[in-house]
């Protein structure tokens, strides 16, 4: 018997997918606990229109983030702090402060965990940075830290 999976089922299949059950498995185990349903012609264009759906969506946000890299790429980011003697800073400067001047000077929405530094910034000067959009698609981005 042909179902499409409600939830994911160890040994059978992940959630949305159009498995083959055996009858007697499909009729006591997985209809009763709504953990699938029966192929009909409603499921089967439920099912295509998620997918249609879901392909779609990731193909709007691959697009957004190829945009974001291209707004990106080779940009600096220029940033203030605060130093003692000597030019070392009071701490240093921390993928969320540089996420949110990429905010503020580029109008790009980035998430702190997905700025990889080279090495920590805790002096003056120009760093490099890799900003990662979606997988796949990343942009280097430099940033200068100049005094407040």
């Amino acid at each position: 018997m042909k179902v499409v999976l409600l939830q994911d089922v160890r040994s059978l299949g992940k959630k949305g997918e159009l498995v083959n059950a055996s009858d007697g498995y499909a009729r006591n185990y997985l209809l009763p606990r709504s953990l699938a349903k029966e192929a009909n012609a409603q499921a089967m264009n439920e099912l295509k229109n998620a997918e249609a759906s879901r392909a779609y969506k990731t193909k709007m946000e691959i697009a957004a983030a190829k945009a974001a890299a291209a707004k990106l790429e080779g940009k600096s980011v220029n940033m203030t702090a605060k130093a003692g003697k000597g030019g070392k800073l009071f701490g240093s400067v921390t993928p969320r402060e540089i996420a949110a001047a990429i905010r503020q000077q580029f109008g790009v929405q980035v998430d702190k965990r997905k700025i990889t530094l080279d090495m920590e910034i805790k002096a003056f000067g120009t760093f490099h940075c890799d900003v990662k959009l979606y997988n796949g698609i990343s942009a280097k981005v430099s940033i200068v830290v100049t005094e407040a």
